[in-house]
């Protein structure tokens, strides 16, 4: 049977998620989901998103859209979205694509195919028959088909109760910096800060196991049995 494995916000920590990748020992029918945040904030947003378009090539690769994902591409419609990313540790992501250490490079340095991943490639939700999956949180009473954009992609972790599907939800958005997901027995939080002094984590919803990763290059193995 596939795993279906769920990878928290990125941010630009690509040595965490290449270390992640690693540790998992991926396979080549695993169901991939990354759950947004792919950029701003960590170093090396470049490599974090060339990393996924190679990872499409082998893996069925899930890329869900975070606010960040949002926010990247509104900075190319004027002015006030590219401010809004500089505030946001946008300065970061410009600073991967510039061809000379040191120098920040503008949004037209980006590359068209990392557009075109933001822009075409990324889901609002996925789901298995036991699971879905979002960026930021989901409102319990919706389908998930009608959620709305603000609840997907905006709204922190409050505990949910159960969704009225039954599945039960894994998410990301709110950084949960005490390095440990947050279960409450509906819902799972796999924010674990990695773009601060936390982990990169990785969920596989069936066996319950937890992989984490460190831009120092650390790991360590967690089960929802601890949490």
């Amino acid at each position: 049977m596939p795993r279906h494995l769920a990878i928290g916000d990125i941010h630009g920590c690509y040595r965490a998620l290449r270390t992640l990748c690693d540790f998992v020992e991926l396979r080549d029918d695993d169901v991939i989901i990354t759950l947004g945040d792919y950029g701003n904030r960590g170093p090396d947003t470049r490599a974090v998103l060339e990393w996924l378009l190679q990872l499409e090539e082998k893996y069925d690769l899930k890329p869900l859209r975070g606010n960040h994902d949002v926010r990247m591409l509104r900075a190319r419609k004027g002015k006030s979205g590219l401010r809004e990313l500089m505030t946001v540790g946008g300065g970061a992501t410009l600073k991967s694509y510039s061809s000379s250490k040191g120098n920040s490079a503008r949004l037209a340095d980006i590359p068209k195919e990392h557009w075109e991943f933001l822009k075409r490639r990324l889901l609002p939700y996925f789901e298995t028959e036991t699971h879905f999956f979002v960026h930021a949180n989901a409102d319990p009473k919706l389908p998930l088909a009608e959620q709305s954009e603000e609840t997907l992609y905006w709204e922190s972790f409050n505990d949910p109760p159960l969704h009225q599907s039954g599945k039960i939800m894994v998410c990301g958005h709110t950084s949960q910096k005490s390095g440990r997901p947050r279960f409450n027995g509906n819902a799972i939080c796999i924010d674990t800060w990695a773009c601060g002094n936390g982990w990169l984590s990785c969920l596989d919803v069936d066996s319950g196991t937890i992989w984490q990763a460190s831009q120092k290059g650390k790991t360590r193995h967690l089960s929802m049995e601890d949490l």
